[in-house]
């Protein structure tokens, strides 16, 4: 098990338990997973030739109106 981790990162990371859900719920309703969210924010983030911010689901609010 190469991919198995002794503690949940989240909390090494200092993320709570909400947002972790939050935020994977969010990239699902955007079509994609947390790895490559993350992935595209840190190459926007650093200023990677071509990056751009990954797409962001509609939040509540702007389902609304």
């Amino acid at each position: 098990m190469a991919n198995q981790h002794k503690e949940k990162l989240r909390g090494i990371r200092g993320v709570d338990e909400a947002l972790w859900t939050d935020f994977d719920h969010a990239a699902k309703a955007a079509g994609s997973d947390r790895s490559k969210v993350t992935r595209e924010l840190w190459e926007w983030f650093v200023g990677r030739p071509g990056a751009e911010l990954p797409e962001r689901p509609a939040s509540s609010e702007e389902k609304a109106a």
